[in-house]
C-alpha cells in the first residue's frame, strides 16, 4: 500500500512540476514576441 501512495505521490509531482516547465515556456514565449514590439516602436521612433 505504500508503495501505492509513494508512486502515486511521485506521478502527481511529475505533473505539478511538468505543469509549471509549460507554463514558464508559455510566458517566455509571449515576452518574446512584447520584445519584438518594443523594438519595433523603438526603430519608428528612430525614423521620425
Amino acid at each position: 500500500m505504500k508503495a501505492v501512495r509513494r508512486i502515486l505521490a511521485v506521478i502527481a509531482l511529475l505533473g505539478i512540476a511538468l505543469k509549471g516547465v509549460l507554463s514558464f515556456l508559455s510566458w517566455a514565449d509571449k515576452q518574446e514576441s512584447h520584445d519584438s514590439l518594443w523594438e519595433e516602436e523603438e526603430e519608428l521612433e528612430e525614423a521620425f
